[in-house]
């Protein structure tokens, strides 16, 4: 990783903002007064979990799909993921026109399943303890003459989600951090270029699961490592290390890596549930987690972001989240 090349910079933001414009919603900002007296600052979530499918992932894959020239988009793309990126993919397919074949874990949350299914795509299913997800994908899409839209190590899909802080920003103005759920490193990546261009002095901080920890090892060596099938609750940081463009992109432009446990994860997401009374996932609430367990210390008064990353729950585990919370 010596002199890594950036592949994205903040005007591949701010066009990847322009061409999503009116298809994506521009989500809102919310506040709580109990959320500042806790962590004795100003913080401003801004709350992807209401963005269509249910996550920022739908602003990558429509500035993506939107990308294709013609022959590319008849004859179709691919995508893997554990859920909401493929849900983003298939509903920004439709949108698009485009046929999309989506490759996921047979034990996805059975509601992200259904919705990508849902919004027309063909999914095909796999056991992620035998087999690699890339190599499934990669031979389908060779054997189909299929484009691949990966989840994370795309330009256009990182900027297309750099474009949730850009909006942030706009409406909060200036900030002195950033929190930012950490899986492949796509959204934070998009986000700290936009941060590094919008609010220079902000620093942008990703929190991860505690298993699931290559990006804050990557980041604190400056090595890539890698992460098999983690096991966390927070099934859209199950990605096993980050990309050749969000890895760069992750040692310029953020600050520090953090992690959280399952326990403090699962905390954050029923406080949330709670307080604000906004649907929530696991993952979607790592930011928060990392803010509210001390993982940084901000000091009183600093105004911080907090990205909530995606609400599509599967509410059959609800039960027993709320269990193991219960006995801690």
């Amino acid at each position: 990783m010596n002199a890594p090349t950036l592949s994205v910079n903040y005007a591949d933001v701010k066009a990847a903002a322009e061409r999503i414009d009116g298809r994506a919603r521009r989500t809102p900002m919310m506040t709580s007064r109990h959320v500042d007296q806790r962590v004795n600052a100003q913080v401003f979530f801004k709350c992807e979990n209401l963005q269509r499918v249910g996550a920022f992932k739908f602003r990558g894959a429509l500035n993506a799909l939107s990308q294709l020239n013609d022959e590319e988009r008849q004859r179709g793309v691919l995508a893997y993921s554990s859920g909401n990126h493929a849900q983003a993919v298939a509903l920004a397919g439709q949108l698009t026109r485009t046929p999309t074949v989506i490759v996921m874990p047979s034990d996805a949350p059975r509601v992200k399943l259904e919705a990508t299914r849902g919004y027309g795509a063909e999914v095909v299913t796999y056991d992620k303890n035998t087999t690699v997800r890339e190599e499934l994908s990669n031979r389908i899409a060779r054997e189909r003459g299929l484009s691949v839209i990966p989840p994370y190590d795309h330009v256009h899909v990182v900027a297309g989600q750099g474009t949730a802080a850009k909006e942030l920003i706009e409406e909060v103005g200036q900030l002195d951090y950033l929190f930012v759920p950490v899986g492949g490193g796509v959204l934070i990546s998009g986000c700290a270029v936009a941060a590094a261009a919008l609010s220079p002095a902000c620093k942008v901080i990703g929190v991860e699961p505690e298993v699931g920890d290559d990006a804050t090892r990557s980041f604190k060596t400056k090595t890539l490592q890698s992460c098999r099938n983690p096991d966390t609750v927070a099934d859209g940081a199950r990605t096993p290390y980050l990309g050749e463009i969000t890895f760069p992109l992750v040692l310029r432009y953020v600050s520090d890596m953090v992690t959280v446990n399952d326990d403090e994860l699962l905390r954050a997401m029923f406080f949330l549930w709670e307080r604000m009374k906004t649907v929530i996932e696991p993952t979607g609430a790592l930011g928060a987690a990392g803010l509210f367990e001390k993982k940084i210390s901000v000091p009183d008064g600093a105004r911080v972001g907090v990205i909530v990353s995606g609400g599509n729950v599967d509410f059959a585990q609800v039960g027993k989240w709320k269990e193991r919370v219960d006995r801690r």
